[in-house]
């Protein structure tokens, strides 16, 4: 999460080829998908957490869910699967995966259109974007102040949001993926501590959600034309009682190995769903951001 520094260039859009319209329909063979720039995409049955809406700026919030859905439906043919795993109600976390700047609106939008309200934990810059800059903050962005040395705060402003009963998202990979490729790549512990410390705190296992999200890596953002396939899920929950078994015996906070142990359960299970979203095998090992080279996972 916010801990690290940009180090390298992210790979072109030559590295990976577009999803095709053939692994789509392979999908769709698999998976029920649905349009997730639309309000309510997995049916009218799906209940609005209206207070929630009401109080994460609503205007502003409705018109940068218009603009992103305009965009994205211009460029893209976007399809998701999973979005009923969403809560209605309650704090939960959503651990997004991150290839390019462009992808990160679809778990965003996909939140809205399902009626919840997520706080964001994201790089500082993000909130000096022209345009766009003050939307983000207005909507719910916390930002992220990069090689700050301030990770525990970053940490306790996370938690406090969860045991506040409001749901949060981030980028466990801290910045775009450096992988050649473009799969997940290392990751730093703070989404561990977080998820087990507000459940610590909650007295229960706070629901912890992967959102993978493939395709956008192709688009041309100056000339996106034809549109490209999209696709996210929005996974199962992920199961860490295990790790939650000793916490009483933790101290202060929780054990670096199982938070480190809990992190890596996320990127490999985000491997594991973009694998399937690709129709690829994933490499052996991980991108390591630090080394800027594979390791053995």
């Amino acid at each position: 999460m916010g801990r690290m520094a940009s180090k390298g260039k992210p790979s072109p859009r030559s590295a990976v080829e577009p999803l095709s319209d053939a692994q789509v329909v392979a999908l769709a063979q698999r998976h029920r998908l649905v349009d997730p720039m639309r309000d309510r995409p997995t049916g009218a049955d799906r209940r609005f957490n209206q207070a929630e809406i009401d109080a994460q700026n609503p205007k502003a919030t409705r018109r940068l869910l218009t603009g992103v859905d305009v965009v994205f439906n211009a460029s893209c043919r976007t399809r998701a699967w999973g979005l009923e795993n969403i809560p209605e109600d309650g704090p939960f976390i959503t651990a997004a995966t991150h290839v390019t700047m462009f992808d990160v609106f679809v778990p965003m939008a996909s939140l809205f259109h399902m009626g919840r309200r997520p706080r964001y934990m994201a790089k500082a810059e993000m909130a000096s974007w022209p345009l766009i800059g003050k939307w983000f903050r207005l909507v719910g962005m916390q930002p992220v102040p990069r090689r700050s040395g301030k990770a525990r705060q970053i940490e306790e402003t996370s938690i406090s949001i969860l045991t506040s009963g409001r749901p949060l998202t981030v980028w466990p990979e801290g910045t775009v993926t450096r992988d050649p490729k473009k799969w997940p790549m290392s990751m730093k512990n703070g989404v561990g501590v977080i998820a087990l410390e507000a459940s610590r705190r909650l007295g229960h296992q706070v629901p912890l959600f992967c959102a993978v999200t493939w395709g956008a890596a192709s688009i041309n953002h100056w000339w996106p034309w034809p549109r490209k396939n999209v696709v996210m899920c929005y996974d199962t929950r992920l199961d860490y009682a295990d790790l939650l078994a000793d916490q009483d015996q933790w101290g202060d906070e929780p054990p670096a190995a199982l938070a480190d142990e809990l992190t890596e359960r996320i990127r490999v299970r985000m491997t594991e769903i973009m694998a399937e979203i690709r129709g690829e095998d994933a490499p052996d090992g991980v991108w390591d951001y630090r080394q800027m080279k594979r390791v053995k996972a």
